[in-house]
């Protein structure tokens, strides 16, 4: 499993709320991203937020992050601040 992490600032309550409702509308994910698992998290008191794209391969990783690199900025959360490409190593889940 790969996880492409992408941090974003400025990250205000209704980007993320706009781009909440982008997502649940939608009828998956965009064409071209052959994503497994997503998850978003703000932190709206700091205007920041973290998503978790989550990948099969690196090589689906490396497809979905060409799409969501060439994404209007509109249609983010808030400004790219950073992105790291990881293969997940160890989840844990208690019982």
């Amino acid at each position: 499993m790969f996880v492409r992490v992408v941090r974003f600032s400025d990250a205000g309550p209704e980007r993320i709320d706009a781009l909440l409702a982008r997502i649940e509308e939608s009828d998956g994910p965009p064409p071209g991203v052959p994503i497994s698992r997503l998850q978003v998290l703000a932190d709206t008191e700091r205007g920041t937020a973290v998503v978790l794209q989550y990948f099969d391969t690196a090589d689906d990783m490396a497809a979905g992050a060409r799409v969501f690199e060439a994404m209007d900025a509109s249609e983010t959360p808030g400004t790219r601040a950073s992105v790291d490409a990881c293969e997940l190593k160890l989840d844990i889940t208690p019982s």
